[in-house]
């Protein structure tokens, strides 16, 4: 019996790991990476998608010693701004542009192109969306994470036990449901706070896919947790579709819909 709770155990973590290192590779925040051949020479590449507001965006390319040069362009998201171009300043080897910082939720589109002098290299042929967000002090974001980590640790430990004892079943619906709330209703919020100026732009006032999918979880494994309590006929089925659920919110990339500036909003407000 001990020994095969183990092997429940470590099929959980395993696969927990592995939902977190794919949302972490997922979404609109993750850096859009490739290569470019010039001069016979690979040029790597890594565009960023998020920075913090106050700071400059720097997008490093590294010259690998070749004969090039570049420049970019950038504009508001979202916003009548005109293309701004400016050159790359070479510092150490690298080719750099400088994306300038704008409010949290504020985004920022822009193009890389190298050139050897005769042929431009456009890194990407549609422009990079980067996105500001507000420093998020470690005392919120830290336990934000470790709840959630935890509610999807237990969620799936959950789902493997209504295929073998159902014995467990309410001690870890109840682990899931207070961590999931703790994670996703309590830190969740504050860190949108500070990262973006709300606590709350799902349903209904907004359409933030990140909040309303958590908002969709937190219901559904209220209600497992309900029916586990209550020990009732159908109470591992609540379990088996909240786990399911909660697998498929981890699916969808985070921050995907997420908080965005309307810049357009400016030109209103100022012809009133």
């Amino acid at each position: 019996m001990k020994k095969t709770a183990v092997y429940l155990w470590v099929i959980t973590i395993v696969f927990t790991i592995l939902l977190a290192y794919f949302q972490r590779r997922t979404g609109p925040t993750k850096p859009v990476r490739g290569t470019v051949n010039i001069e016979n020479t690979d040029i790597s590449y890594r565009l960023i998608r998020t920075e913090t507001t106050g700071t400059d965006a720097q997008i490093r390319i590294d010259m690998e010693g070749a004969p090039i040069d570049g420049y970019y362009r950038f504009r508001r998201y979202l916003s009548y701004d005109d293309w701004t171009k400016k050159s790359m300043q070479t510092e150490n080897g690298y080719l750099v542009a400088t994306i300038p910082t704008q409010p949290p939720a504020g985004k920022v589109m822009y193009q890389i192109v190298l050139t050897d002098g005769e042929m431009d290299y456009p890194l990407v042929e549609e422009p990079v969306i980067i996105r500001y967000k507000g420093h998020v002090p470690a005392i919120y974001l830290v336990p934000h994470i470790i709840f959630m980590f935890l509610a999807m640790l237990y969620s799936n430990r959950a789902l493997l036990e209504v295929f073998y004892s159902k014995a467990k079943l309410f001690r870890l619906s109840l682990i899931t449901f207070v961590t999931l709330v703790l994670g996703g209703l309590v830190f969740g919020p504050i860190v949108q706070l500070f990262a973006f100026g709300d606590l709350w732009t799902g349903f209904p006032l907004g359409h933030d896919l990140t909040d309303n999918k958590t908002a969709v979880a937190v219901i559904f494994w209220g209600i497992a947790l309900y029916k586990t309590f209550r020990n009732t006929a159908r109470a591992r089925w609540w379990v088996l579709a909240a786990a399911v659920v909660l697998i498929i919110t981890y699916m969808i990339p985070h921050s995907l819909l997420g908080s965005e500036l309307d810049f357009t909003n400016e030109l209103a407000h100022a012809n009133l």
